[in-house]
Parts: C-alpha cells; structure tokens; sequence
C-alpha cells in the first residue's frame, strides 16, 4: 500500500518517464531524428519487425501522441493529484493493450521494452493508496474515482 507522499512522488515519477521518453514525439524533425534512431539501433540488433518509412500522417499521429502526452505529463509534475495516478494507469493499460496488439501484428520488438515500462507504471498506480490520501474537492475516494483502491 501507497501512502500519500509515496504516491504523490509515484505519480510525478511517472510522469517524468513520459516526458523524457515522449517528448521526441512532439515534433515532426525531433520525431525524424527518433525514428531514425531506433530503426538503426533495431537493424544493428537483428530484431524482427523494423520500423517502416513513415508517411506524413503517421508523422502528424506521432506528433499528437508526443504533444499530448507531454502536456498531460507536465499536469502530472506540476500538480501529482492522485486521481491523476489512476486515469494515468488506465491510460497505461489502454497503451500496453495496444502495444500487445501491435507486437501481434509485426511491429519491432524494440516495443516490448516500453510495453513492459507502461504495465509497471500501470500496475504501480493501480495498487491501493492510504486511506489518508486527499482527493480533490474534499471528494470521497468512490466519487474521485479511486474506487476500492
């Protein structure tokens, strides 16, 4: 079990983690210098699945991925809430589903190292907290969306 200053560091913690491995995302040339990057170290691996060429829209759906999540990234630093936590492990699961998905599907293997990042952040901020955490608006856990955590 968490307590609040252990969660609080958690979920900031978390959200340093997605700043720093997705702000290269964000922008079309730091996303050109990444993919790049990681087809080469993919090649010099000998991993199954390389990364293909991308056209401009995968570009674009990269660069709103990276904005994204830097923002909500920067939201978690600034203000770790634990109702935070929580959407944020949600979020991690939706991600490690679809990054399974993928990996099904032929994408580099290079993904199961940030697959297994996302389900132990996940996991992390889905474990119960301290009863004496403080939601937001004075809100009971339940009403927060903590549920029985």
């Amino acid at each position: 079990m968490w307590t609040s200053t252990q969660y609080r560091r958690l979920v900031r913690g978390s959200a340093w983690y997605d700043l720093i491995v997705t702000a290269a995302f964000a922008t079309p040339w730091s996303f050109a210098l990444l993919h790049g990057g990681l087809a080469a170290l993919s090649r010099a691996l000998g991993l199954p699945g390389g990364l293909p060429a991308f056209a401009p829209e995968h570009v674009l759906m990269a660069n709103l991925l990276g904005s994204v999540v830097c923002v909500w990234a920067v939201l978690r630093i600034r203000d770790p809430q634990p109702v935070y936590g929580r959407y944020d492990a949600v979020a991690r699961f939706l991600f490690a589903t679809w990054q399974a998905y993928a990996l099904l599907h032929g994408a580099s293997a290079l993904l199961v190292g940030f697959l297994l990042f996302e389900l132990a952040w996940g996991i992390a901020q889905a474990l119960p907290v301290d009863k004496a955490v403080s939601w937001p608006s004075g809100q009971s856990r339940a009403a927060a969306g903590a549920g029985g955590h």
